[in-house]
C-alpha cells in the first residue's frame, strides 16, 4: 500500500500558546478568543478519557491498525479537549485516536481545546476559520464537521452561517469519509478536490485506495477517474449478479440525490435512462410528513 509521507506536527506546542495568552480556563478570560478554535500539541500525558464516556469496548484490532496509520501519517482529525486548568485536558471527542496515539507512541497530540461557557464563541471562531483563503479541502471539511457536532448545528443552518449552498457543504463533509492516506494525499495536493469527489463514491477503501494510487502512477484527469469509477460499479453490478438494465447514475445526479435526501430528511430515489429520461421519488409517511416535506420544497 502506497503511504503518504509523515505530516509535521499541526499545531503549536501548548507552553507556546500559553505563553502568549496566560492562564485562561473560560471564555469569560482574556485571551480566550486565542484559545478557542486553536490546535495545540498537547502532551499525552496531560490528557485524560471522559469518565462519562458511554462507549467503554474498544476493538484491540481495529484500534492496532489506526495505530499504524499514524505512524504513518501522524493525526488527520485532531481531537477536541476541555481544559481543566493546571495542564489537565479531558477529551471531548477522539478517544479511539488518543488510544491509538499512545499505542503509536506518540508524545504529543494534536488537539482543538474548548473552555467552559464558550460555545458561542467558537461558533464564531469556526465560521471565520473557514473564510480563510489558505485552508485546504480537509481542513474546511473538519471545520464543518465541528459546526455540526460540537455547535448542534443543521446543515442548512451552517450553510447560512458559512455562506455557503448547502450542496457545496454536502461536498466537504463527503470528503471525510475518504480513506486516510486518500486524505492525506488530498491535503499534500497530490490529488484535486475533483479526484477527491470521484473516489468518495467508492465505499470500499481497498478500491479507494487503488484508484488513488492508480492517480499518482498514471496521472489521471478527473474526467478518467469518474470513468474508472463508472467501470468499477458496473464490474461490481456483474459480479452480484445485479441486472444492468438501469444505467449507473452520473456523479452530479447522485449527489443532487444526496441532497435532497439530506434537505428533506427522506430517502429520495433518482432514476435516469441512458436517453436522460428520469424521475424523483420522495416517499412521505403520513400527511403530516407530507406538509412538511412541501414546506421544505418552497422554502
Amino acid at each position: 500500500m502506497m503511504a503518504a509521507p509523515k505530516r509535521k506536527a499541526m499545531g503549536r506546542g501548548l507552553s507556546a500558546l500559553l505563553k502568549d495568552t496566560g492562564e485562561v480556563n473560560s471564555a469569560a478570560d482574556v485571551n480566550a478568543d486565542k484559545i478557542v478554535g486553536a490546535i495545540a500539541e498537547i502532551e499525552i500525558e496531560k490528557i485524560h478519557p471522559n469518565p462519562d464516556q458511554p462507549r467503554t469496548q474498544f476493538s484491540k484490532e481495529a484500534l492496532e491498525e489506526l495505530a499504524i496509520s499514524i505512524r504513518e501519517l501522524g493525526i488527520i482529525q485532531p481531537i477536541t479537549v476541555r481544559k481543566n486548568g493546571n495542564d489537565s485536558f479531558t477529551i471531548i471527542s477522539g478517544e479511539r485516536r488518543y488510544r491509538a496515539s499512545k499505542i503509536a507512541g506518540l508524545e504529543t497530540l494534536p488537539a482543538y481545546i474548548r473552555l467552559a461557557d464558550d460555545q458561542t464563541m467558537l461558533e464564531m471562531a469556526l465560521v471565520e476559520n473557514i473564510q480563510r483563503e489558505e485552508l485546504d479541502s480537509i481542513e474546511i471539511a473538519l471545520s464543518y464537521q465541528r459546526l455540526i457536532d460540537e455547535c448542534s448545528l443543521t446543515q442548512e443552518a451552517m450553510s447560512d452561517r458559512v455562506g455557503k449552498k448547502r450542496s457545496t457543504v454536502t461536498n466537504y463533509l463527503r470528503l471525510l469519509k475518504l480513506q486516510p492516506i486518500v486524505q492525506a494525499g488530498l491535503r499534500d495536493k497530490m490529488i484535486s478536490m475533483g479526484h477527491a469527489r470521484a473516489i468518495v463514491s467508492v465505499e470500499n477503501e481497498e478500491d479507494q485506495m487503488k484508484i488513488y494510487e492508480t492517480i499518482i502512477a498514471k496521472d489521471l484527469s478527473v474526467r478518467q477517474v469518474e470513468d474508472a469509477v463508472r467501470k468499477l460499479r458496473q464490474a461490481e453490478n456483474e459480479t452480484s449478479g445485479t441486472k444492468t438494465a438501469t444505467p449507473t447514475l452520473p456523479e452530479k445526479y447522485v449527489e443532487v440525490q444526496e441532497n435532497l435526501s439530506e434537505k428533506l430528511e427522506s430517502d429520495v430515489s433518482l432514476s435516469r435512462s441512458k436517453r436522460g429520461k428520469g424521475k424523483i421519488v420522495i416517499p412521505f409517511k403520513n400527511d403530516k410528513d407530507f406538509e412538511r416535506i412541501l414546506s421544505l420544497l418552497n422554502s
